[in-house]
């Protein structure tokens, strides 16, 4: 692992977009950033996945990170909601891609997991881990900024292990990995 580096978390959502930036330097984590992106002041699908897009470069290039951390939709029983959600991480990690900036995904549990030692563990319990962890002096009203930024500290958390994670570079490097889903 290089001796600094930046990473840019992101738990992506059609109502709330929360991010979060840590930088690491000499093996250990700095707080830069927790916020969110408020969507839901926009009736428009298709322009609250146009802002997700334009904040997620306005951050990247703001902040230059050098990965993205991203939370990958959980599976739940509406499907409309999956779509929705699938489609606001696919803007994300269009927008990283299109920086050239490596992106890879955590299931909430993995996240909640290397946060709180519970795959299990609620909003609150991660939102209070990472206050203690960052020594962040408030929290924000809402915790879609906790879970961006838990994307980040579980990534730092997993550097240089080998899991099931998903890992892009870049466009080839995602075309290569998804052949089969590419129409030839």
């Amino acid at each position: 692992m290089q001796s600094e580096k930046i990473i840019l978390g992101i738990d992506p959502g059609t109502t709330i977009m929360g991010f979060g930036i840590i930088k690491i330097v000499k093996k250990q984590m700095q707080f830069v950033l927790l916020d969110e992106l408020i969507l839901n002041k926009y009736d428009d699908h298709y322009l609250r996945l146009k802002k997700i897009f334009e904040r997620t470069i306005q951050l990247i290039d703001a902040y230059h990170p050098d990965e993205i951390a991203i939370e990958a939709p959980f599976f739940g029983k509406n499907v409309q909601s999956m779509l929705k959600l699938g489609r606001a991480q696919g803007v994300a990690m269009a927008a990283g891609l299109s920086r050239e900036v490596t992106i890879t995904e955590y299931a909430p549990k993995k996240i909640k997991m290397a946060i709180t030692g519970s795959g299990s563990a609620s909003k609150e319990q991660v939102a209070k881990m990472l206050q203690s962890i960052l020594n962040l002096k408030t929290l924000p009203k809402n915790l879609d900024a906790t879970d961006g930024l838990a994307a980040a500290v579980c990534h730092f958390y997993n550097q240089g292990r080998v899991t099931g994670k998903k890992s892009y570079s870049g466009w080839s490097s995602f075309v290569k990995n998804n052949e089969k889903r590419i129409k030839k």
